[in-house]
């Protein structure tokens, strides 16, 4: 959930599960793989596992990763970032630039995809990091920061104040490409109840069909331990998006031991620890929900408190006393359940 596409490589394995019985029947079916760097689900529900979704899901993997990549030299994201101001972006690459600078705009800059030369010195980006990070360091690297610098052109080309800026949509692309999955589900092959899910980040269309009920989903506990993963809460969905952004596991110890997340402040290019976790967010898009998860990562709670945020709804949970945790929502957020 911050720190597009960092995630975003093409990989040959994909796996199919199949939870249902031969018979003619509607039954629960999962096609499940892995692609963007991570794992991804997908549920339906059809009489058999339907042969057309899996060569469908890894086209539009495909063609993400040549729009917006950064791991992909080729890549039309790449190009930009290396000064090619000839590319005209595809319509995917646009839709994400505006989203973006959308919630730019409503979290006052906290949301930023220019942050991408910093994330890269931090050593969480495709480039290799900087040892040691220094103020100065960072003063250089805040002069390419800004998103307000980025401009993009009706017909689709890129303009940058300063050629070296790095463009980096890893903090919204997973989102999006959830989006169009469960898009693709529903127009061409007519699923219309279905739970997509890239990497933790979810859209729930419809309902769960076998038990006349919304999906219900979960929320991680903020453990470090990959390997140990628990459930804080569940919560049910229905024609809704979430998304969950952290910093428990996403981090590194440069050789001074200073600890240093994932989720960079853009104004003072800082990747401290902070009080919040993790910050889960309900939206009606995963690619929104996927920004202001990221955003809400890299704000002060005071600065979230002040915001108009009526189009999502969030949870925060915050490191408390004694190893436990504080949780704050906003009023919107559903009811949780212990799972």
């Amino acid at each position: 959930m911050r720190s597009i596409m960092k995630v975003f490589k093409t990989y040959s394995l994909i796996i199919v599960i199949v939870l249902a019985g031969c018979t003619s029947k509607t039954e629960y079916q999962r096609v499940s793989g892995y692609a963007l760097g991570t794992t991804y689900n997908i549920t339906y529900f059809d009489t058999k596992v339907n042969p057309e979704l899996l060569p469908a899901i890894d086209s539009v993997f495909y063609v993400l990763n040549k729009s917006m990549s950064t791991y992909i030299k080729n890549s039309d994201i790449s190009k930009i970032n290396r000064g090619d101001d000839q590319v005209v972006v595809d319509h995917h690459f646009k839709t994400v630039f505006n989203a973006a600078k959308a919630v730019f705009t409503a979290t006052q800059g906290f949301f930023d995809p220019t942050v991408g030369s910093l994330v890269n010195a931090y050593g969480f980006g495709p480039e290799e990091g900087l040892a040691t990070l220094t103020a100065s360091d960072r003063d250089r690297l805040l002069a390419l920061t800004g998103f307000e610098k980025v401009t993009l052109h009706e017909e689709g080309r890129i303009d940058k104040s300063n050629p070296n800026i790095y463009l980096d949509f890893n903090a919204i692309g997973k989102g999006y490409a959830v989006d169009v999955l469960s898009s693709m589900m529903e127009n061409r092959f007519g699923y219309t109840n279905a739970l997509v899910e890239i990497g933790g980040e979810l859209q729930a269309k419809g309902k769960h069909i076998l038990k006349n009920s919304p999906w219900t989903v979960a929320i991680d506990a903020p453990n470090e331990d990959v390997a140990e993963r628990n459930l804080l809460r569940t919560l049910s969905l229905e024609n809704q998006a979430l998304a969950t952004s952290g910093n428990y596991r996403k981090f590194r110890i440069d050789e001074k031991g200073n600890k240093y997340v994932h989720t960079i402040n853009p104004f003072d290019g800082t990747a401290w620890p902070s009080k919040v976790l993790s910050a889960s967010v309900i939206a009606s898009d995963c690619m929104t929900a996927d920004a202001y998860a990221t955003a809400l990562m890299s704000m002060p709670i005071s600065k979230i408190e002040t915001l108009s945020l009526d189009e999502i709804e969030y949870m925060l949970v915050l490191a408390g006393d004694n190893g436990n945790y504080d949780i704050q929502r906003s009023q919107g957020f559903p009811s949780l359940n212990l799972p």
